[in-house]
């Protein structure tokens, strides 16, 4: 009785040594998000910016971290007209991550407001490095930059 339970046993981990595994990379998955960072979305899908911008700066004095909160906080700031602030915001996403697609695209589109677009070009060839195939966040920063050297 003892062998038979030694190779059911040895049979098992076996199976389970070669059984396909989910496997995710550092930063594959999105943390879960705090309440004020929920509202700070759901108030930028309504275009409320000044709701946007209390709920994120919640989000942010909890989390100081987090790319997606800097990146949110800088477009609603951006949207307000308040670009000075817009752009601290898209640095700091930066700053956490480097490679946050959002930022890049958003930071570039206020070096559009800005009438820089030098520095919105070095964003999208930031894009056009980390996006492994062409990404929408690399397409609608090229399409907005055509546009501005069209006027």
């Amino acid at each position: 009785m003892r062998m038979h339970t030694t190779l059911i046993l040895a049979s098992l981990a076996a199976a389970l040594a070669f059984a396909p595994q989910q496997v995710t990379a550092v930063g594959d998955e999105a943390p879960p998000i705090s309440a004020d960072h929920a509202a700070g979305k759901k108030a930028i899908e309504a275009k409320d910016w000044s709701a946007a911008i209390k709920a994120l700066t919640a989000a942010a004095q909890r989390d100081s971290n987090s790319a997606d909160v800097h990146n949110l906080l800088g477009y609603a700031y951006r949207n307000t007209g308040q670009i000075d602030a817009a752009f601290k915001h898209y640095q700091r996403a930066l700053q956490i991550d480097p490679r946050h697609l959002g930022a890049h695209e958003y930071i570039g589109e206020a070096y559009l407001i800005a009438n820089n677009p030098a520095k919105a070009e070095e964003h999208l060839a930031s894009l056009k490095r980390f996006c492994p195939s062409l990404c929408d966040e690399y397409d609608d920063l090229r399409k907005k930059i055509a546009a501005h050297r069209a006027r």
